[in-house]
């Protein structure tokens, strides 16, 4: 992470032989400083672990991470760390806003496997670690704490010649398991006619494999009945992980199919009695916990609906109509890039990202504005952050100091 705490760090680890005396900090009762340390935001206690020697003890503290964790995960949608992930051509960047300390520009992770994986798809976030996968050969897989810069890779799975991957990334709260999912649609052949290609290929052979992160290897579930959607999985709720299948030429209705993190089975989720889920232009999303639909109507407009009672169809309740709006920052700048975010919206305008302290709907227009909708003034207000990439895609996440602890050699 690129702050001014690291650009000093080797001037400050001279100055530490040299001060070496007590702050009063490290004579306080345990309780009390981690009562303190608590209540700063986590771009603080990065800064907090390179004052000295004596703090940095403070700062490693495992029940620190631990109560940090608990603490963030319950204000992690009051004030997000938002992530974006800057998908510019040979070299990615991920960089980062959080809302909590004040700032008003955007800051850049200096990532320690950028040489390995140059180019990488953001495959999720889940209590403060982004899972990460290789976006030039869909194999390298790595989880990894930005603020502390721990990270793993994961073991190599199964490929297949010709195929297309969808993942997932997640924790149950009941087992304290993580877990990363591979699905896998192949074809036997690879035809290298160009004319083949340029027409949709139909991928008709399925392989689910699931990888527990601190085992030694990953795990074949077979085959899958539902085609998914080709992009990672949105909604973590209930330690399940969320997808939204893709019609087939005799079942054309789009569902929304669930992934159990603690027995590993899929089971459909109901869905709300709207008539745009049939149709492509909508995604899924957790606001205040809950699974909810955004769906697209026309000229830009969107419905937010939300299940308020998981798993129970008559729960679903529409909350929003947001109406049509067109950022300032789109109007501006209409030179849009023969194709530099890899991961399209496929023609849709505004994605919800999460809710913000006041009540506000954080949208990300075009993968290039940041705007919150106010539901009871129902007025627009654009984020302005210093640094901010042309292009990138929004990932909501939980700053902490979170790691896991893995009894083999990966």
């Amino acid at each position: 992470m690129e702050l001014d705490v690291k650009q000093k760090v080797n001037k400050r680890s001279k100055l530490e032989d040299d001060h070496q005396q007590a702050t009063g900090m490290e004579t306080l009762p345990r309780e009390i400083v981690l009562d303190i340390l608590l209540r700063l935001p986590i771009t603080s206690l990065v800064q907090f672990k390179f004052v000295c020697r004596a703090w940095r003890a403070l700062a490693q503290d495992p029940l620190l991470a631990n109560l940090h964790n608990t603490t963030s995960t319950s204000k992690a949608e009051e004030n997000p760390c938002l992530i974006l992930h800057c998908d510019f051509p040979i070299r990615n960047q991920l960089c980062f806003i959080d809302f909590s300390d004040n700032q008003d520009k955007v800051r850049k992770f200096n990532m320690p496997f950028q040489a390995k994986m140059p180019e990488f798809d953001a495959v999720g976030s889940c209590n403060g670690l982004l899972c990460l996968s290789d976006s030039l050969f869909n194999d390298a897989i790595c989880i990894y704490n930005p603020f502390t810069r721990d990270y793993i890779e994961l073991p190599k799975s199964m490929q297949y010649p010709d195929q297309e991957v969808v993942f997932g990334f997640g924790f149950h709260p009941v087992s304290k398991e993580y877990k990363v999912i591979k699905i896998v649609y192949y074809r036997k052949s690879c035809s290298n006619s160009s004319f083949q290609r340029t027409r949709r290929v139909i991928y008709p052979r399925s392989d689910v494999q699931v990888y527990t992160v601190g085992s030694p290897a990953w795990r074949s579930k077979g085959k899958l009945a539902y085609q998914f959607v080709r992009r990672p999985s949105e909604a973590l709720v209930k330690g399940r992980l969320h997808w939204v299948t893709r019609p087939r030429r005799y079942s054309p209705v789009r569902g929304i199919v669930s992934f159990d993190i603690a027995d590993e089975q899929f089971r459909e989720v109901p869905k709300p009695d709207c008539g745009g889920l049939n149709r492509c232009n909508y995604h899924l999303a957790v606001l205040s916990g809950c699974l909810s639909v955004a769906v697209y109507g026309n000229y830009g407009k969107l419905e937010i609906w939300v299940m308020k009672d998981y798993n129970v169809k008559e729960s679903w309740a529409k909350e929003l109509n947001i109406g049509a709006y067109i950022p300032k920052g789109l109007k501006q700048s209409l030179d849009r890039p023969l194709k530099i975010w890899k991961n399209s919206l496929n023609g849709r305008v505004v994605r919800v990202v999460c809710i913000l302290e006041k009540g506000e709907i954080l949208l990300e227009y075009k993968s290039r504005v940041l705007v919150s909708y106010d539901p009871k003034r129902r007025t627009f207000s654009e984020f302005v952050f210093k640094g901010t990439p042309n292009w990138f895609q929004t990932i909501v996440h939980q700053g902490s100091f979170n790691w896991i602890d893995t009894p083999h050699d990966l």
